[in-house]
C-alpha cells in the first residue's frame, strides 16, 4: 500500500483508483483503512456491435476528427478543469498516435468548438469511451449523444467488439442508454487526499 501511495505522491498526484469492486471485494476495506475515501460508485455500461443506436447530429452542428487544442479546451471547460495546457494537448496527441479516437463537435457555420469525446487506445478489442464533454451554453441539444454515436461507430469500424464507459450522473446514463449502452455493474472510485 505504501509503495502505491508513494508512487502517486512522488508525481504530485492524488492517489486514486477506479476498479470493479465486486471482482476484488477485500480491497475497499484495505484502502479505507489506509485513509482512502469513496468518491462514488458509477454505473459501468457496455455497447457491442448490433446494440448501438444511431442518435442524430443536431442541426447546425458538425462532427469531425478532433483538432487537438480545441478538443482539450472544450473538455477542460466542460469538466471545470484547469485551463488548456500544452501537457494536456501532448497527452491527447500521443494517445491518438497510439490508436485512440477523438471527435470534435463544432458549430457548422462558424467552426466554434462546442463538444468533444475520446475512445482510449483499443486493447483486446475493447475501448473506453471517455471525456464526452459539451460546453454549458450548448448542452441539452443532443450533442453528447451524437458524439457517443460517432465514437462507437468509429471504434467498431476499427475492430473493437466492446465499448464501455461510466456514467457520472443520471442524465448521462440516460444519454448512453439511448445510444445503446447497457449497465453491467459498478466501478468504485476511491482516493486519498494529496499530501504535498
Amino acid at each position: 500500500m505504501d509503495a502505491l501511495i508513494n508512487a502517486y505522491q512522488k508525481r504530485r498526484r492524488k492517489p486514486r483508483l477506479e476498479y470493479v469492486a465486486k471482482l476484488a471485494p477485500a480491497v475497499e476495506e484495505v484502502l479505507t483503512s489506509a485513509g482512502f475515501s469513496v468518491e462514488g460508485r458509477l454505473p459501468l455500461m457496455i455497447c457491442v456491435p448490433g446494440s448501438e443506436q444511431l442518435l442524430p447530429i443536431p442541426l447546425g452542428i458538425e462532427l469531425s476528427d478532433a483538432e487537438i487544442l480545441a478538443t482539450v479546451m472544450v473538455q477542460n471547460e466542460a469538466y471545470g478543469a484547469s485551463p488548456l495546457s500544452l501537457e494536456d494537448a501532448q497527452r491527447l496527441r500521443n494517445s491518438i498516435v497510439a490508436g485512440a479516437i477523438a471527435v470534435l463537435a463544432c458549430v457548422a457555420a462558424t467552426g466554434e468548438p462546442v463538444g468533444a469525446g475520446v475512445c482510449s487506445v483499443p486493447e483486446n478489442q475493447m475501448t473506453e469511451i471517455a471525456g464526452i464533454g459539451v460546453r454549458i451554453a450548448f448542452r441539452r441539444q443532443g450533442i453528447a449523444g451524437a458524439l457517443t454515436t460517432r465514437l462507437v461507430q468509429e471504434a467498431f469500424g476499427a475492430g473493437v467488439t466492446t465499448t464501455f464507459l461510466m456514467a457520472a450522473h443520471e442524465a448521462e446514463r440516460r444519454i448512453y442508454t439511448r445510444a445503446g449502452f447497457t449497465p453491467i455493474g459498478k466501478i468504485l472510485h476511491i482516493s486519498l487526499p494529496l499530501k504535498l
